[in-house]
């Protein structure tokens, strides 16, 4: 792709065909405030640069029917979601549906030169499979904070070997395409935006919470990212005065007392103390627990596997009840390895956030799971490069 659209007008135009499908210029006309000749040169322009095509006769609203429009068929975003123990690569079209995606299980503390070989392995797989000539552009997502301008983990408490690494300039070298990067959970909200359940919704919360806990932070439709980047970085806010000992160096954090890994160390401490016959036979048969054996734990009745569940929801509850109350949002999505536990777990946290929150605030407030679960990532991936690239040059 080596085109931009050449002003805010175009730009426009790009995203309300990604988002919305082929549209007639009739149609372009009643959602742009554009006059009808002004509207006309700006899409013809577009479809001289390649980046629309004509895409068969609209629908007649009476007089002479017209072409619909849509974005090039050939276009290819590379979506990239870097968890903390897994790696998920997706390709999409330019309407940002995904036409293939591949997830393969790595650490991410083996550091970025040998998590990124994964990750073009797989972007090369899926291009070996027809899905892509090339990539016209790639977003990346990383479990931890990120100096967005420029593309670069700072500090990131489960990501040692990270901090300063040029993830977007050594993609872009190795993909031969433009490349932006941004935290995990705040793709995961635009991908939801885009295609989940925040599709109608302008001011929203996105929790993810898996190895770590995030929130992605929509304000009137765009993420919010703070000065510096970390905005909604909510797994270190304190919720045990002298608690225990996080990542991070403090202590307390929510993120040491409810996450994927908080609660594998919780589960395997009840199964040692024989607190829980089920867990502890997962124990001997595996020598390890991890939050999808307290899942099923949960599911085959086990109280303790039940107790681990609703204590780590109420402690979640406890924050997001904090940021209702600051915030003010439309919805609460909840998303995030850990969400496989279900309802159990969102039961709690919606108990903790209508009874700690002003009624004013929780009265319309739904708290849901997501929708598209591992997808959203890669979606919300390709989604903030199109942003990107769907901006005036």
């Amino acid at each position: 792709m080596t085109a931009r659209p050449a002003n805010a007008h175009q730009a426009r135009l790009l995203r309300l065909l990604r988002d919305g499908g082929p549209h007639s210029r009739a149609q372009l006309g009643d959602r742009v405030d554009l006059s009808r000749s002004k509207l006309a040169v700006e899409v013809d322009r577009l479809l001289d640069t390649g980046l629309v095509v004509a895409d068969g006769l609209a629908a007649s609203r009476g007089g002479r029917r017209s072409h619909n429009i849509r974005l090039a068929p050939g276009l290819r975003f590379l979506g990239i979601d870097i968890g903390a123990t897994s790696i998920d690569v997706a390709v999409t079209n330019a309407e940002l549906e995904v036409l293939g995606h591949l997830n393969h299980p790595m650490d991410v503390r083996e550091g970025p030169v040998a998590v990124f070989e994964q990750a073009l392995a797989m972007a090369a797989k899926l291009r070996a499979s027809g899905l892509a000539e090339g990539f016209d552009g790639a977003g990346i997502g990383v479990p931890g904070p990120v100096r967005f301008p420029e593309g670069v983990p700072v500090a990131p408490p489960i990501m040692p070997g990270w901090d300063g690494f040029p993830v977007r300039e050594a993609l872009s070298q190795e993909l031969g395409c433009p490349v932006m990067v941004d935290n995990d959970v705040n793709l995961m909200a635009m991908g939801e935006q885009h295609a989940g359940v925040a599709r109608s919704v302008a001011d929203f919360l996105c929790v993810k919470i898996g190895t770590g806990i995030g929130c992605g932070i929509v304000v009137g439709g765009q993420v919010h990212r703070g000065t510096t980047g970390s905005a909604g970085d909510i797994g270190h806010i304190q919720v045990e005065p002298d608690g225990r000992p996080c990542a991070c160096g403090n202590k307390g954090c929510l993120e040491a007392h409810f996450s994927g890994a908080a609660l594998a160390r919780d589960a395997e401490e009840a199964a040692h103390a024989g607190r829980s016959e089920e867990l502890s036979v997962r124990l001997a048969a595996a020598g390890r627990l991890t939050a999808v054996d307290v899942a099923a734990a949960a599911a085959a009745g086990d109280a303790t596997a039940l107790d681990l569940i609703r204590a780590g929801g109420d402690r979640v509850g406890q924050v997001i009840a904090g940021l209702v109350s600051f915030f003010n949002p439309g919805l609460v999505v909840i998303g995030g390895g850990v969400t496989g536990i279900g309802h159990t777990l969102l039961a709690s946290i919606r108990t903790q956030v209508y009874r700690r929150s002003l009624p004013l605030a929780t009265g319309n407030l739904p708290i849901v799971l997501g929708e598209l679960g591992p997808a959203a990532g890669v979606t919300g991936a390709a989604r903030l490069i199109s942003d990107h690239l769907f901006s005036p040059a």
